[in-house]
């Protein structure tokens, strides 16, 4: 028999997490999250569930019934929408503006559809004018799929104007709103949203690891009427719903949840209701403008314009002459602050710096300004 391995317990320490993701859960969260474990079909678990989905409905701002979280991070979320709503063969128009956009043309590709790539600048938002251009030129693509929040460069785009597009070509909308959510405006019924899936560890502030999606009556129509079947068993929402809805009080089983792990999602969802969105996303705001001014006083360029920049994650140059790595590398060993680096096209060019959720308060941003200050002179 081989001989047991000897660990000592893990603590890391407590970090300041002002990235692109995950953010500064909060401690109710990680208390919620530490509670006895029930089993996944306990009727006070399944009343739990209806709670949660209750408040993934007010987050969204819908009352489409097939809401609910996806027992996986942001991208399963992705790939739950594309796989339950696009058939091989199928045309989808995809935005691309940034990483998040390319991975939803690996998505399209990879189920045999067809994509037709709209690409814009990385740091600008989607263009509407392009969209419409590309629904005209392609009038038999049957979805319209975007970013609302472009995390890798921290672009906003405009989705009630790119939903409302979608609407008039005849299109399903598919939304990217990883970092939006919690963050910025999104409201998926007043603006018509037809599939839109989140993540848990940004603007939400809770554990990684969860991925809150919707879909609208039209969306359900179209799975319903799939001619072939979902490819994923595991992300099959026609199979998972059973389990998120009572049917005369009865949950199908379909997978173990993870339990305490939806205690946490329901915690951070609790504390943003109580918050109030429109509080919420003013929070946001106002912590921008705070870092926002400091950062231009250590003479920073941002990477976005302001008219599109997202409040909730700030991308900046870095200077000419700063090595990134070693000023994350400082800014971890002497502050305990993580700040992002650049991704695809921007690596090693920029930083990204997270005010999402817990994360987006007055300390944190005063920290990570004193910090940058020392660290960069």
């Amino acid at each position: 028999m081989l001989p047991a391995p000897h660990f000592i317990a893990f603590n890391p320490p407590r970090r300041i997490l002002m990235g692109p993701g995950p953010s500064d859960v909060y401690p109710e969260v990680l208390a919620a999250q530490a509670r006895p474990t029930v089993g996944h079909l306990d009727p006070l678990f399944v009343g739990m569930m209806d709670e949660l989905k209750s408040l993934i409905q007010y987050a969204f701002q819908t009352k489409n019934e097939m809401t609910m979280a996806v027992s996986a991070p942001g991208s399963a979320g992705m790939e739950t929408c594309f796989v339950n709503l696009v058939e091989p063969g199928e045309k989808v128009i995809v935005c691309r503006n940034g990483v998040f956009g390319d991975r939803m043309r690996q998505n399209v590709e990879r189920m045999g559809a067809i994509a037709v790539l709209v690409d814009n600048e990385w740091g600008t938002p989607v263009d509407p004018a392009a969209v419409e251009a590309a629904l005209k030129a392609h009038p038999d693509a049957r979805f319209l799929a975007f970013v609302h929040a472009e995390t890798s460069t921290g672009a906003l785009s405009d989705a009630k104007t790119l939903c409302a597009l979608a609407k008039q070509y005849g299109c399903l909308s598919i939304v990217d709103a990883v970092t939006s959510l919690g963050g910025v405006e999104l409201r998926v019924d007043e603006w018509g949203i037809d599939a839109i899936y989140s993540g848990s560890q940004k603007c939400l502030s809770c554990v990684p690891g969860l991925s809150p999606v919707s879909f609208s009556p039209a969306a359900v129509e179209k799975l319903k009427n799939r001619k072939t079947p979902v490819q994923s068993w595991f992300l099959d929402q026609s199979l998972v719903m059973a389990y998120w809805t009572s049917a005369g009080g009865k949950r199908s089983y379909h997978h173990t949840a993870p339990v305490n792990a939806l205690y946490a999602l329901h915690e951070s969802l609790r504390i943003l209701a109580a918050e109030g969105l429109e509080n919420a996303w003013q929070r946001h705001h106002e912590m921008h403008l705070v870092l926002r001014a400091g950062l231009e006083k250590l003479g920073l360029n941002f990477v976005v314009a302001e008219d599109y920049r997202l409040p909730q994650l700030n991308t900046v140059y870095i200077p000419a002459g700063v090595d990134d790595g070693v000023v994350r590398t400082r800014l971890l060993k002497d502050y305990n602050l993580e700040i992002g680096a650049g991704l695809g096209a921007l690596a090693g060019k920029a930083w990204r710096i997270g005010l999402m959720g817990f994360g987006a308060r007055r300390e944190n941003v005063s920290l990570c300004l004193r910090a940058l200050e020392e660290v960069l002179s």
